[in-house]
């Protein structure tokens, strides 16, 4: 049997379940890898929105990043939800000096519901401290015009934004299409080594996309974490959450958005990575 690769997750407790360090968490586990996390918010959430939150101090984010690294060192991190400015910075410290490899970003700025979960101060330190530390960046539409200061709304805005975000200092950068409008089928936009790649997929008309996000990035790390390449933990990690969103259980609140069925099976893994 192959080695246990230990992925870790940096980010907010998501007390619904769907998003956060929870969908993480689980998303690492039906890829087969170990999940760690750092929790640098809780939240006090539900399908229909965000009720309240507290970010963890910067120190004890610190702390517990450090700890993860001298123990059960990962193989790929993330980044999720921040908070503020300061765990931004302290986050970014952190991963340059204990050297913490196949760092992607999720720049989660804007729940689902519609709620901010970030002030500009610490949005302008994600683009000047995080993205230049990234192998891959995976903002949404939303995320992405805050990013590069542009809108966003269409794939070849996407495919230039994406070009932005490496000039920045990425490596890779994913645009995620979920939010485009009048659509029929979803785009994806990987711009990686010079090249561009979109996925397309067909839209699923469904409330149930709270967490989806967190999942594509997770499900992006546990492929780097066992070895994958970039692009091929790309194409699986869109290829979970699709059927995971197909799959949905439909809980919650009809006027909110319900999370992703998680149990759904990871794309299976080549021979060569063992059992």
């Amino acid at each position: 049997m192959a080695a246990v690769r230990i992925a870790l997750t940096i980010a907010g407790s998501d007390s619904g379940g769907g998003a956060g360090i929870q969908a993480d968490l689980k998303t690492f586990h039906q890829f087969g890898v170990f999940g760690t996390s750092a929790v640098t918010a809780v939240t006090a959430q539900n399908t229909v929105g965000v009720l309240a939150w507290d970010a963890v101090s910067p120190e004890l984010v610190a702390r517990q990043i450090e700890a993860l690294a001298a123990d059960l060192p990962p193989a790929a991190v993330k980044t999720g939800m921040l908070g503020s400015a300061k765990i931004v910075d302290v986050v970014a410290e952190r991963i340059a000096a204990l050297g913490l490899p196949n760092y992607v970003l999720d720049p989660v700025m804007v729940a689902t519901s519609g709620d901010r979960l970030l002030d500009k101060k610490a949005e302008a330190s994600i683009a000047r401290r995080l993205v230049p530390l990234a192998l891959l960046v995976t903002p949404n539409l939303n995320e992405a015009s805050i990013m590069v200061e542009k809108d966003v709304r269409t794939p070849d805005h996407m495919e230039q934004a994406g070009r932005a975000l490496v000039s920045m200092g990425a490596r890779a950068a994913l645009i995620k299409g979920g939010h485009l409008r009048n659509t029929e089928r979803i785009v994806d936009v990987l711009v990686h080594n010079g090249a561009v790649r979109r996925f397309t997929h067909e839209r699923i008309q469904t409330t149930s996309t709270h967490g989806t996000g967190c999942t594509l990035s997770a499900g992006i790390v546990a492929g780097l974490a066992l070895g994958r390449s970039l692009e091929r933990s790309v194409i699986d990690a869109l290829d979970f959450v699709h059927r995971a969103i197909a799959a949905a259980p439909g809980l919650g609140d009809e006027k909110g958005h319900g999370p992703l069925n998680h149990f759904v099976p990871a794309p299976p893994r080549p021979p060569s990575e063992g059992l």
